[in-house]
């Protein structure tokens, strides 16, 4: 018999990043969040409306992965600094961004909690070759927003 996984770390740690970041990321000035660049040159603003990008490209492969034994979707990793740029997140509100950002990842932990667990082994593979599956998905993706949101904190820091 399937049982259900349990992603309740991986909820969390997205809940608890969500908290955390969205009142600091709603205080910080223009200056803060356009001057200081991290080793790929991506200022504050860019670095989140990357990760509004992760939630939506893994938004999709989540969703077709549980119709989809094994996904051919791009991959835009190494896209990531293209997809930056014809978005213009240099130009967006800020106040839009950290909105979507969080809502997004809200219906990312909506999704989590209604995924089929029979997909759990259905796999995607990525532009290296790499195979993943919907469950090393989930449970990896919380590890990339904390990367990005330490990035943030060291320019934070600067």
């Amino acid at each position: 018999m399937n049982t259900q996984p349990d992603f309740t770390s991986v909820k969390t740690t997205i809940n608890k990043c969500l908290s955390h970041w969205e009142k600091t990321l709603l205080e910080l000035n223009d200056i803060q969040i356009t001057q200081n660049r991290n080793k790929q040159h991506r200022n504050i603003k860019q670095i989140l409306g990357h990760l509004i990008d992760s939630a939506s490209n893994n938004h999709q492969r989540m969703v077709r992965l549980q119709y989809s034994k094994e996904l051919v979707f791009p991959d835009y990793q190494q896209d990531n600094d293209l997809w930056i740029q014809l978005q213009q997140y240099e130009k967006a509100d800020w106040f839009n961004l950290i909105q979507l950002w969080k809502y997004y990842n809200l219906h990312i932990i909506q999704m989590i909690d209604a995924v089929d667990i029979k997909k759990l082994n259905n796999t995607w593979k990525n532009f290296e070759g790499e195979t993943t599956t919907l469950k090393q998905m989930i449970e990896g993706y919380p590890e990339h927003l904390l990367l990005h949101m330490n990035e943030i904190q060291e320019l934070l820091e600067l």
